[in-house]
Parts: structure tokens; sequence; C-alpha cells
């Protein structure tokens, strides 16, 4: 099987990204009886801006160069509906947020996170998720949340770094 390289081209089309990512959120908050309001979107928006994650304080400098006041609850609000909804992802070691790709809900996610550029990409691998749970349960544990990080370097960095 064929799979999509989880890091887009370097010259891909970010504006198609963006769009997609906003009416599959609207389709699945209608289809959930969620609210997307104003400020949601925009923080949505704003996550979805590049492939590399941000943090909440640099959400609410974006929004208050576009003349937008809100303060810190504000974001973390419209960030932890984005999360619960699935919508967007934490990334804990940076304390960060990107876009979630499947926009299907909470699951378990890996993520690649090039130490390079700073991009993320958002892997979907049931066997990775299915394996992890796994072996939580042969210690006894049960896992309510997975999120696996992994840092390396993409292709285009792997490409300008190697000999």
């Amino acid at each position: 099987m064929n799979l999509p390289p989880p890091f887009p081209a370097a010259h891909h089309d970010h504006d198609d990204c963006v769009r997609d990512a906003l009416a599959a959120a609207e389709t699945a908050c209608e289809a959930r009886g969620a609210r997307l309001t104003a400020i949601r979107r925009r923080v949505l928006e704003l996550v979805w801006a590049s492939h590399e994650p941000v943090g909440a304080y640099g959400l609410l400098d974006r929004l208050a160069a576009e003349g937008i006041k809100a303060v810190p609850p504000t974001v973390y609000r419209a960030l932890d509906f984005l999360l619960e909804q699935g919508l967007v992802h934490k990334l804990e070691r940076l304390n960060a947020f990107v876009g979630c790709t499947q926009g299907r809900g909470p699951h378990a996610a890996q993520f690649l996170i090039c130490t390079g550029c700073g991009r993320v990409a958002e892997l979907d691998d049931l066997p990775i998720a299915l394996s992890l749970t796994e072996a939580a349960r042969k210690h006894g544990f049960t896992a309510d949340r997975q999120t696996v990080e992994v840092e390396g370097r993409c292709p285009d960095c792997r490409l300008i770094s190697s000999p």
C-alpha cells in the first residue's frame, strides 16, 4: 500500500490545507452539535497557518496583531474546545498545538517532529496505537490517551544536511 507522505512537499498549496481543515471542522462541529464560534474558528485557522506547532501565547500575539483583543483564558478555552472536538493536538514536549489531519474526534496519534525546520507530521498508524495499548495492558495499565512524539529530520532537512 502506498501511503501519502506525512510531510507535504515544500511547494504544496498550503491555502488548500487551511481551507480543507476549516471545512472539515465546520462539518464535524455541525454534526456533533458543537459551536465553532468566530474566535474558535480563527484560532483553528491560526494553528493551521503553517505545518509548525504554535503555542497559546503565539496565538495570542497573532490575534493581537490582527486587532483582536483576546486574553489568555479566551485562547485557552478555544484550544480546549478544539482539543475536545479532535480538531487540534497538543504536543506535550513542545507545549504547542498542531492541526489534526484526521478531524474525526480524539484519537491516538503519532507525530514526527523535525528538529531542522520545526514542521510536524501526524501519522495515523493503528498498529502502533494497538501495540502500545497491548503493551500497557500486559503491565496492568489502561491507557486513556496516547500521543507519541518522535523527533528527527524530515525529508527536506535530511537532503539539506546530507553530505
